[in-house]
């Protein structure tokens, strides 16, 4: 199956990827690790939620803790759209297509849609947010990481190729895929923004949010992180890295946060703002894919990713294969 060519006049517009709202069972640990190692500014704490932002953000959140007793989730990951006549837009088209889409009342948001997309992820699409000074230049507030700003997702789905359908009629464009051929595709990259992505889809079961990123000022950052991990106890936390990238070609370290959630920082990204780029593949049988220096991931890195709020996981029916540190070590031996 060929490549689908990019959609240059979708029928809304998607501008970028702009908060993510998770679950977490204890606010106070959850704001220890985020404020003190990812290095996020708090914009504000109520009794059971907690709103963060880079230091490079103006908008009031691109990460909401709301405290749960229940097990672990993500409520929604948000995108955000140019204009409420994009929103609007965007429900009947939602709505014309056989999505769950509705209205929602959302704290220090404007107008906002609710959305369950075709293969169970639950979005939330918003144009505006109340207006918070930056941090950038407030060196002396600075901590941990000192992340950025909010960069992407990536999604784990059994429906890989309609997900690639889906996103592309919405205007996002292909930057990279991962594959042995243009047939067996097994994960995609699509921006909207003019960097690589906002969105990656990688085949696995699903819906679930493997992990959400921030970008980082330098490689120093991802180091320092790290230490801070170490000294507050969250050590053992850090799941991947430091290292470097095969698709997209960043620096990156990988966390789980008290709760086990995934978030990624790294630097180092290049533009995609010219029609004529054309995808690049990656072969997943080059070593360079999953790592190009260092050792491959541990196999929960793969396998374990948080699922939707009241979502139904599916099994794909196409298995990853993927060289793990388990598989690697193994076949050293």
């Amino acid at each position: 199956m060929a490549l689908r060519p990019p959609v240059l006049n979708p029928p809304f517009n998607i501008t970028r990827a702009s908060h993510v709202v998770l679950t977490v069972a204890d606010l106070a640990a959850s704001r220890l690790f985020y404020e003190e190692v990812l290095g996020l500014v708090v914009t504000l704490q109520t009794d059971d939620a907690l709103y963060l932002r880079g230091v490079e953000e103006a908008c009031h959140h691109s990460l909401v803790l709301r405290q749960s007793k229940d097990a672990p989730c993500c409520a929604r990951i948000g995108l955000r759209v140019r204009t409420e006549d994009d929103l609007r837009i965007a429900r009947d088209y939602f709505a014309g297509h056989g999505c769950a889409a509705e209205w929602a009342e959302v704290p220090y948001q404007g107008l906002t849609l609710h959305v369950t997309d075709p293969f169970g992820n639950r979005m939330e699409y918003c144009a505006h947010m109340p207006v918070e000074p930056r941090q950038i230049t407030r060196f002396h507030h600075h901590r941990g990481g000192s992340a950025l700003r909010i960069d992407h997702y990536q999604l784990l789905t059994p429906n890989l190729r309609g997900a690639l359908d889906f996103y592309m009629d919405l205007g996002f464009l292909l930057t990279e895929y991962v594959g042995p051929d243009d047939e067996q595709i097994r994960a995609v990259f699509l921006q909207r923004k003019g960097n690589p992505h906002d969105l990656v889809f990688f085949n696995g079961d699903g819906p679930r949010l493997h992990h959400f990123a921030y970008m980082v000022p330098e490689t120093q950052h991802l180091l320092r992180a790290c230490d801070i991990a170490g000294e507050l106890g969250f050590g053992r936390q850090v799941e991947r890295g430091p290292g470097r990238h095969g698709p997209g070609h960043a620096l990156f370290v990988y966390f789980r946060d008290p709760d086990g959630h995934r978030v990624e920082l790294f630097n180092t990204h290049y533009q995609v703002l010219d029609l004529e780029l054309e995808p690049v593949r990656w072969d997943p049988a080059d070593p360079a894919v999953s790592f190009p220096w260092g050792y491959p991931a541990r196999g929960r890195w793969f396998e374990q990713a948080t699922p939707f709020e009241d979502t139904p996981v599916r099994e794909t029916a196409v298995r990853p294969t993927p060289m793990t540190l388990e598989k690697y070590l193994a076949e050293e031996a």
